[in-house]
């Protein structure tokens, strides 16, 4: 029974296929196949090729085999959970319910019928009758098997007797109430009366327990008998295997001797060679490992020497290859648990450190004096202070720059205040405290002069901003440059490694074919790209570790391909060269917003010192100062503030609207009060105008003459000796005399003064052009209305309009009418294209003066036509001859043309004779046809023809007159 545990069941040969099948299945998908030993080995014969495929003692050792598996026999053969031996070995897995289990039927199959085998019914049975039949006459087989069944039977009914707690799975005496079942107290119990029959009880109990092991043995015999066979030639062949194992001992164990000596001879001394080696290399790499540690160990001691110069780059740079040797190199280390985190801290001290510099810087350069030059303030220090700030990702920086430039606009202009009033000796600064009173009390060369200064000092403060700007943008444009020429690099790093797989796969070809690159290459034919590639990936000549004398060289330090940063040398304008390196994070996008953010910084400097200059200008307006400067003070003002207008566009390549509109907006009040002055002055002079020709002084003819040379300007005063000049009786236009009086004289000047206040102050060409065509149109309607409408006997006291006055005041008009293109031209000249259409002014002017100038002809025509009506209604044909009435006509025809023809050109008075003596003709042809004169010949035909002689001859005897044709036979009706 002993022996029975522990040996291992021993399948029968003819078996093994069927026996071994699922642990062959089962190992297939961990390791190759192999095929299984026999249980009797065959016998060696010392053919190492006949031996069998067993388990090596040596590569087996440590593996689980079939060998391994140990069982109780008889727990192998008896099932002690199930009562009957024919169900199924199943259940000692899947429970003993497992038989009994109902399987539900599938709805995929479908039912199966009787009639489902008809088909096979019919084929079989006549297959079935001819085995019966051959049954019958074959001898019936051994009853061996009839008696196995039989004793099989016999043992199940014996084995029924032994209760089924001995059967359990679970069954184990520990188990109080299996003790309990199996052992009861109640037989074993002492008390008085009862001992005899206890003692009866547990013999009872024993002889039973005892009977059950006898039923159980009997059957463990029974099967021991059954497999007998097997089990003896198992014994046999035992002892053959010993010796088969004993002669693979031997074996092994002279391999392992030969194995011992040829490691010892070949192998041993290359080994130790290659640990030495390997031991060289690590302590090399420990040594290096620990130079790197030392290094890193100085870190923050640098970052402080470096902060103390101010070298915020070099620190940067510092600290993040640092960052990058702790997280690659020196990972783990435990040592440097809290560097990283410390120099992080110290990299947002740095960012503080960079933001308060550069805000200093900002201050110092801006606040430095305002002189010609317009260096740029330590350029390597903005240079330096610029590139930290874009490595950390400050781009908002220049935020900084702009607000330091509007404290120092403020500055400039309260520090200019304070030094002119300290100058000046007629303001009390005890008294007047506000610097704004202050600047009030100066008188307008003071306050110009001080304007003029701070223009001045803002174009150098414009200056300075661009230059350093320029400098900051061009630092930026460099990284932008950078970023682009590593695009471009990597790009050609791609196709050279494209090319280089390429060789590589040759190179591998070559070298898998058992041939050596040298061989497969000569010295003189290796390609470039794999002669490039070998020099990168060796750069020392020897491939061998580096020697303990190389140890400090800087080939065998610990290299960082992410630690050591590629760097590229960059000039800014300024001549500083920077080192810029390949850890700007920063994308072309946010460059290029960042350098016009710059740009736009600069046009915002311009911005505000128009501004600050617009508050000054309006600080020193507030008391109506700038309206009441005359228009020499005021030209001054405005081309001073369009110089400072035009070097800030030239400086900053914008133009800045503040000042320009401050300067339009007062400009617009000048031209409101230069025109109100002038007109004012018009309406006097034309109030007191009495309309007699007035003498012409030189320098009014000075003046139209440097008109006609094609030029809009008020000459400069003459000297003494040309002032002694006598005026004359008519102003000299182009060859032409023109009589006029004082009013159109001033008119003039006045009428070019506007003129030259456009060329002065281009910006208010239209306001100009609107004031003057307003002022050209009062000056005829108020003389049409003094003249025409006879106003000038009630305003100037004259008794009456005469001919003369009305002659005078159409030379007077003609005059203007004359400059009108001229002064066209010269605004059309100062004028933008979209604003021609405002010239239509002048045309409307022009037509209203000729209209003017026509309604005095007619009203000359008018008086004598009226004359001619009142004394030719009263002529009669008698003699004498001549008649009164018609000495009367030629008198008066000969006071007009005395009192019109100095004052208007020949021309002139000859068309405007020829209409009076139209006029004439009419009323003496009404009047001859009312008298029944004809043209027959008769006596009274000859006093009217008489009469007619001499007014012909009176008219034709005046100056310029004489070829006046005068056509006197229209008198006569013509006959039908």
């Amino acid at each position: 029974m002993a022996s029975s545990h522990s040996s291992s069941p021993v399948p029968q040969s003819n078996s093994s296929d069927a026996f071994f099948k699922k642990e062959m299945d089962a190992t297939k998908r961990f390791r190759p196949v192999q095929s299984l030993p026999d249980v009797c080995p065959k016998e060696p014969t010392g053919d190492p090729n006949n031996l069998c495929d067993s388990p090596s003692l040596v590569v087996d050792q440590h593996r689980w085999t079939i060998y391994h598996s140990k069982v109780n026999l008889p727990a192998a053969l008896n099932d002690p959970r199930l009562a009957k031996r024919e169900s199924d070995f199943f259940t000692k897995t899947w429970g003993v319910d497992f038989v009994d289990t109902e399987v539900t039927p599938s709805f995929y199959l479908p039912q199966i019928t009787k009639e489902h085998f008809a088909l096979y019914q019919q084929e079989i049975g006549p297959r079935e009758k001819v085995h019966e039949r051959c049954k019958n006459i074959c001898t019936p087989k051994d009853t061996f098997e009839r008696t196995l069944l039989h004793t099989h039977d016999k043992s199940r009914t014996d084995l029924e007797q032994v209760p089924k707690i001995f059967m359990k799975p679970d069954f184990a005496l520990e188990d109080s109430l299996t003790f309990n079942a199996v052992l009861p107290w109640s037989h074993f119990s002492t008390a008085g009366g009862k001992g005899n029959r206890d003692a009866a009880s547990s013999k009872l109990l024993q002889e039973k327990l005892s009977h059950y092991l006898d039923i159980v043995e009997v059957n463990i015999a029974h099967q021991i008998s059954l497999r007998s066979e097997a089990f003896f030639h198992a014994m046999t062949s035992q002892h053959e295997l010993q010796d088969y194992l004993r002669k693979t001992s031997q074996a092994v164990k002279l391999l392992r001797e030969k194995i011992a000596k040829i490691d010892k001879v070949m192998c041993e001394g290359s080994l130790r060679v290659l640990r030495l080696s390997l031991t060289r290399n690590n302590c090399i790499k420990a040594y290096n490992k620990l130079k790197l540690m030392a290094t890193v160990h100085q870190t923050q001691p640098t970052v402080q020497l470096l902060l103390s110069t101010s070298e915020f780059v070099g620190a940067l740079d510092l600290i993040a290859t640092t960052q990058e040797v702790l997280q690659q190199e020196l990972q783990g280390i435990h040592s440097f648990r809290h560097l990283g985190s410390q120099l992080c801290e110290l990299e947002k001290l740095i960012d503080k450190m960079m933001i308060a510099e550069f805000s200093t810087y900002a201050r110092n350069d801006l606040n430095r004096p305002l002189e010609d030059d317009c260096q740029i303030l330590e350029e390597e220090r903005l240079v330096s202070l610029v590139f930290g700030l874009l490595k950390q990702r400050k781009l908002n920086f220049y935020e900084i720059y702009g607000d330091e430039m509007i404290v120092t606009a403020k500055n400039i202009i309260k520090q200019h205040v304070v030094n002119t009033v300290s100058q000046m000796e007629g303001i009390d600064t005890e008294v007047v405290v506000k610097l704004a009173d202050q600047m009030r009390m100066m008188n307008f060369p003071q306050w110009f002069d001080l304007l003029k200064n701070i223009f001045s000092k803002f174009s150098i403060f414009l200056k300075r901003i661009k230059a350093t700007l320029n400098t900051i943008r061009s630092v930026v444009f460099l990284v932008l440059d950078k970023n682009q020429k590593t695009r471009d690099l990597e790009e050609t790093l791609q196709k050279s490694s494209a090319k280089e797989s390429t060789v590589d796969t040759e190179v591998a070809y070559l070298t898998h074919e058992g041939m050596f690159i040298s061989d497969a290459f000569s010295d003189g034919d290796l390609p470039p790209i794999v002669a490039d590639t070998t020099s990168q990936r060796n750069p020392s000549p020897s491939s061998e570790p580096c020697s303990s004398d190389s140890v400090s060289e800087p080939e065998c330090t610990t290299d960082s391909s992410s630690s050591k940063e590629q760097t590229s040398s960059s000039i800014t304008p300024g001549g500083v060269e920077m080192m810029i390196g390949d850890d700007m994070k920063l994308t072309d996008l946010e460059l290029v917003r960042l350098a016009n953010n710059i740009q736009e910084l600069l046009y915002n400097a311009s911005d505000i010192c128009h501004d600050r200059s617009v508050k000054f200008l309006m600080a020193r307006a507030k008391d109506g100062f700038l309206e009441k400067l005359n228009s020499s003070e005021f030209v001054a003002l405005s081309r001073l503030m369009e110089d400072f207008i035009l070097d800030t566009e030239h400086i900053c390549g914008r133009k800045s609207m503040s000042l320009r509109g401050a300067l339009q907006s007062q400009a617009n009040r000048f031209v409101n009060r230069f025109h109100e002055e002038r007109k004012t002055k018009l309406s006097l002079l034309l109030d007191n105008e009495r309309w007699k020709q007035a003498e012409v002084p030189a320098e009014f003819q000075d003046l139209v003459d440097s008109v006609s040379d094609g030029r809009i300007s008020l000459p400069e005063k003459k000297s003494a000796a040309t002032e002694e000049r006598k005026p004359t009786e008519f102003l000299i236009v182009e060859g032409q005399k023109y009589a006029t009086v004082g009013t159109v004289l001033l008119l003039i000047r006045i009428i070019l003064e506007y003129c030259q206040c456009v060329d002065n102050i281009p910006s208010i060409a239209t306001d100009m052009l609107t004031r003057l065509s307003d002022l050209l149109k009062y000056f005829n309607s108020r003389s049409c209305q003094l003249v025409l409408g006879a106003g000038a006997l009630q305003v100037v006291g004259l008794k009456t309009i005469t001919t003369k006055n009305l002659a005078l005041s159409s030379r007077c008009l003609q005059l203007i009418v004359h400059y009108i293109p001229i002064i066209r031209a010269h605004f059309e000249a100062r004028l933008q294209p979209k604003q021609f259409s405002m010239l239509r002014h002048f045309d409307h002017i022009t037509k209203d003066y000729h209209d003017h100038i026509a309604e005095i002809s007619a009203k000359l025509v008018a008086i004598m036509d009226s004359l001619f009506d009142k004394l030719l209604s009263k002529y009669e044909v008698k003699a004498p001859v001549p008649s009164a009435c018609f000495r009367n006509i030629c008198k008066q025809m000969a006071k007009m043309h005395e009192a019109i023809y100095d004052l208007l050109p020949e021309e002139q008075t000859q068309m405007l004779f020829l209409r009076i003596n139209a006029s004439y003709k009419l009323h003496l042809k009404r009047q001859l046809a009312h008298l029944n004169v004809v043209n027959d010949g008769g006596p009274l035909n000859g006093l009217v023809t008489s009469d007619v002689a001499f007014y012909t001859g009176n008219l034709q005897a005046l100056k310029g007159l004489n070829n006046l044709d005068l056509n006197m036979a229209e008198i006569w009706e013509q006959k039908r």
